[in-house]
């Protein structure tokens, strides 16, 4: 399986339903890989892989939910679609409240469901993104001395150069010369910009 293509992946223990879908996914030339029940998928999950989960709510063994569950554990993870049968509509509600995308009644609505695909890969996409960019400002981050760290925490901070020379006891130059430093390993081209990587790293620890 190519790492760099997005596959949607369903998970159900009927083979008709799971045959149908993947039919209807390749239809519109959507990659496919397919499971006959939560543990099947389990064994094979990457999460490096991208794309997006179909999964069917009720099955026997471990449930759709149960299965979500596991999965929200992950740091990253594919995007869940749930397929419910109509006496099964409280547990999808349950999944979305969960995190899941959709759910989508069986029999199910083919443009229906593709579009709930289509926006779950979207959302794949811009998650992985984002993981991949706060991945990098992490490593960036390491890549500074103890003494860079702090300068650059009092620098977001807000404070001048001549304030942190003088609560650090050292000169204003060498205050500079760290500070140059912190743009030239965060890769910042303004002070806003390395506020904004700053931020983003607490806003992911929150």
């Amino acid at each position: 399986m190519n790492p760099d293509i997005s596959s949607v992946f369903i998970v159900d223990d009927d083979t008709e339903v799971r045959q149908a879908l993947a039919l209807l996914m390749e239809s519109v030339g959507l990659n496919t890989q397919t499971y006959s029940s939560a543990d099947a998928y389990l064994e094979e999950f990457d999460p490096a892989l991208p794309g997006c989960l179909i999964l069917d709510v009720r099955m026997p063994g471990m449930s759709g939910l149960e299965l979500q569950a596991r999965l929200t554990a992950e740091a990253i993870h594919p995007p869940v679609i749930v397929i419910t049968g109509h006496g099964d509509v409280p547990m999808a509600v349950r999944a979305v409240q969960a995190g899941a995308v959709d759910f989508i009644e069986k029999p199910f609505n083919d443009q229906a469901l593709l579009d709930s695909v289509h926006r779950a890969l979207d959302l794949d996409a811009k998650q992985r993104g984002r993981a991949s960019k706060l991945a990098e400002v992490r490593s960036r981050l390491a890549s500074l001395t103890p003494r860079e760290l702090q300068v650059m925490k009092m620098v977001v901070a807000g404070k001048r150069n001549k304030i942190i020379a003088s609560e650090l006891c050292v000169s204003q130059s060498t205050v500079e010369a760290h500070r140059a430093k912190v743009m030239e390993k965060m890769q910042a081209q303004s002070l806003s910009d390395l506020m904004r990587m700053v931020l983003s790293l607490e806003i992911e620890e929150e």
